[in-house]
């Protein structure tokens, strides 16, 4: 059994590794877009982001290790989690190989909720849909407040502030243009480019510690569910000196230790290095032609709202809220120069992420079983 947990947290830890490159191309899409970095550059700067961010905060790690799967109704066994994992990698690479800018983050609670219904022969009341204090009010906690409302809501409120950040600094501009003098010649598109050139830096750099507070700490939240499922099952009662680090430092299950917060961040880094490309085409020259201006406002929309779902414990999209913060901004510049049907492709990547994912964690755990090794 050690020999299996062991086997989870390396397979938690490639998860880490591709959500890194899958991901890569939200943080940088834009800023290479633009020509405001090369993509080596920006990869190193996401990269560095990436791991700063993941170490600021762990409320979305809480909410993957124990608000979603109800442990009281199924064991969260090394096995579950495991094949959680394989459903949300085999999306992941799917969505890699054609060039669909998917989330990792609903390929992993994809793969969650279709691992534990398939351990507990479909009883829905494995997953943890709302949660209710003893007074009888419900906490914002569960798949409906964390999962389902997120879902919807940050795509919506990428596209918004998208618009809105764009109307506000076009608004400055306009203004500046009636002020005689030097001032007034900044409004000139030359002036423009240089000033967001250099303010996309500053974005891109907010975009990939966004992303490394939220992205990295989904991981953390699996490996600690791994760990509190092995306590539980008696796993680690005879661990070796070496990985005595295994044992949970609290009995809480919310609790992240140390070493599983720095493994994971250096892992996302790590894999953010190693780059994706192939997702970078799409959200970066496909959609919509980008101005420094745009990738600007486009990543201050997106970092804005993964930074705040982190502080809440929401595991957010990033693939969500940048493409739809892109969308924004191409809809505030002209709405005609959306290009609908590459975005009628990432859509359906976005519908099909949790079901996919879950069908593949699900199908893959009935082979377990089937097999006895369950």
């Amino acid at each position: 059994m050690l020999t299996l947990l062991l086997l989870v947290i390396f397979a938690a830890l490639v998860f880490e590794f591709i959500n890194g490159f899958h991901d890569t191309a939200n943080s940088i899409a834009t800023v290479v877009a633009t020509k405001v970095l090369s993509p080596g550059k920006a990869v190193m700067l996401a990269a560095s982001m990436n791991l700063v961010g993941a170490f600021f905060g762990t409320a979305v790690a809480k909410t993957i290790s124990s608000g979603l799967i109800d442990a009281d109704v199924v064991q969260v066994t090394s096995q579950v989690i495991l094949c959680a994992l394989m459903g949300g990698i085999t999306w992941n690479l799917i969505t890699w190989w054609l060039g669909l800018p998917s989330s990792s983050s609903h390929a992993l609670i994809g793969g969650l909720c279709g691992a534990a219904l398939s351990a507990s022969n479909l009883n829905w009341h494995a997953l943890i849909w709302t949660q209710t204090s003893a007074e009888g009010w419900t906490h914002n906690k569960g798949i409906l407040w964390k999962v389902v409302l997120p879902m919807v809501s940050s795509p919506l409120a990428g596209f918004l502030l998208g618009v809105l950040i764009l109307a506000f600094l076009y608004a400055i501009i306009a203004g500046l243009k009636k002020v005689p003098g030097p001032i007034g010649r900044l409004s000139r598109p030359r002036w423009v480019n240089a000033f967001f050139g250099k303010a996309q830096l500053a974005s891109a750099a907010y975009m990939g510690f966004a992303h490394g507070s939220n992205d990295a700490q989904k991981t953390m939240g699996i490996i600690a569910l791994a760990l509190f499922g092995a306590q539980a099952a008696g796993t680690l009662d005879t661990l070796p000196p070496w990985l005595a680090f295994l044992h949970p430092s609290s009995s809480d299950n919310a609790h992240i230790d140390s070493w599983i917060i720095a493994t994971c961040a250096l892992v996302m880094a790590a894999g953010t290095a190693a780059g994706g490309w192939r997702i970078i085409k799409t959200l970066g020259h496909k959609m919509v032609k980008l101005q420094p201006i745009d990738g600007f406002a486009a990543e201050t929309a997106s970092a804005t709202i993964l930074v705040t779902a982190a502080h809440f414990g929401m595991p957010v999209s990033t693939t969500h809220s940048i493409s739809t913060a892109i969308m924004g901004v191409g809809f505030g510049k002209n709405p005609r120069a959306l290009k609908i049907t590459v975005i009628e492709r990432i859509i359906w990547a976005w519908i099909l992420t949790i079901p996919a994912a879950a069908s593949v964690a699900y199908l893959l755990y009935k082979l377990v079983e089937r097999l006895g090794w369950a």
